[in-house]
């Protein structure tokens, strides 16, 4: 336990040498149990302890060959084993500060029963926490940048594509949070949708009232 409180330190200070990959799962597992919490659902609490960590996990993978790609194109392709250290740093610290945040995900649980409330709270927590790993991710550049201003554009292009690409994983993984009248399921029923079409049809529905 120690040696884990002693790793997150060193992610959260920019002083890890090494892939954090364990803390960014084992956190990520903690948060995910508090956030399927909601309604006292048990299944909902293991479904959604595995679908945190393998949200950052399945967006990373999906999102890294194009990222591979965009290194080999712009002649930077000798550092990619640094800039994704600095990556699962950033996706390590996502989960570090979810974790220090789930005390006011328990109490806000127990302040109010409302389940879009819930959903509500729980994004603005993972809001907060990806603001922290974008500190963190632009710190770990640095040197990069330092060392070929070309790796700036590249920290954006990761930035929004690991967007791009956890937007959509957010939804087919849905839901992390059950609701107490429905049944409890890994995964949302019906047919898969895509996210941005979906937005993009609220948005009509509401621009045509």
């Amino acid at each position: 336990m120690r040696d884990l409180l002693s790793r997150a330190d060193a992610v959260l200070r920019g002083r890890s040498s090494s892939y954090p990959w364990t803390l960014l799962v084992l956190c990520g597992l903690v948060y995910g149990s508090v956030m399927g919490a909601f309604g006292g659902l048990i299944w909902q609490v293991v479904y959604s302890a595995v679908k945190v960590p393998l949200l950052l996990l399945a967006t990373l993978l999906l999102s890294l060959p194009s990222y591979l790609v965009m290194n080999t194109l712009l002649g930077v392709r000798d550092d990619i084993a640094e800039a994704v250290r600095a990556i699962a740093v950033s996706q390590a610290t996502v989960t570090i500060v979810l974790v220090a945040l789930a005390p006011l995900t328990v109490l806000w649980y127990a302040s109010s029963a409302d389940y879009h409330a819930a959903i509500l709270f729980n994004a603005a927590m993972f809001a907060v926490a990806s603001l922290a790993a974008q500190i963190a991710l632009t710190r770990a550049y640095r040197p990069l940048i330092a060392r070929s201003p070309r790796h700036r554009w590249l920290l954006w292009i990761w930035i929004v594509l690991y967007a791009f690409v956890g937007i959509q994983m957010g939804w087919t993984l849905r839901p992390f949070i059950g609701s107490p009248g429905a049944p409890v399921q890994f995964f949302r029923g019906g047919d898969l949708e895509n996210a941005y079409v979906v937005v993009a049809r609220m948005i009509i529905n509401v621009w045509a009232r």
